[in-house]
């Protein structure tokens, strides 16, 4: 448990086990708890972390800043797919940004985060009720996929990157205790 995670948040279940947003259909409610959740894991692990820290790539990983800013980046990606829209010229000037650690700020990246996040559910809860087996293609070779697919592989990718996420952030924690 982190200086940033109380003991009441430690203790509180995760967003799918709340009972909240009952009113949307079942796929896109645990999309948007993945979201929620990854939200609260940011701020919980990586609220109390210096800009060194948050930039560092201990054992050669990549570091926090990167998994951050590339959970806001492939989340905007995949709902632009899951749209019916291929990626703008800004879209894949971001991604190349995203391995940029160097520089970023705690807070500001943190907020950044929680706005790319609020941004991202605002768009998802526009899928409560649509075709998710409806065809949609992804990236400049048009793979095929799903409206769904791209849903629950926006959660995938999320919590995939959360984990990997909190992971260096514990061994980020593990050489500030050493030093």
């Amino acid at each position: 448990m982190t200086e940033a995670m109380t003991h009441s948040e430690a203790k509180r279940p995760e967003p799918w086990l709340r009972g909240t947003l009952t009113e949307i259909p079942a796929v896109t409610r645990a999309v948007l708890h993945a979201l929620e959740l990854a939200r609260e894991d940011a701020e919980r692990w990586c609220g109390n972390l210096t800009g060194l820290e948050l930039n560092t790539q201990p054992m050669g990983l990549p570091a926090v800043a990167f998994h951050i800013r590339h959970i806001s980046g492939s989340v905007d990606r995949l709902l632009t797919y899951a749209e019916g829209v291929q990626l703008s010229e800004e879209q894949l000037a971001e991604l190349k940004r995203e391995t940029e650690s160097a520089g970023a700020l705690p807070r500001t990246l943190l907020r950044e985060f929680h706005e790319a996040m609020e941004r991202a559910a605002a768009r998802i809860r526009s899928f409560a009720g649509a075709d998710l087996e409806e065809a949609r293609y992804v990236g400049r070779k048009r793979l095929p996929t799903t409206v769904g697919g791209l849903l629950v592989h926006v959660a995938d990718h999320t919590q995939r990157h959360t984990g990997q996420m909190v992971t260096t952030v514990k061994l980020v924690m593990t050489s500030r205790e050493k030093s």
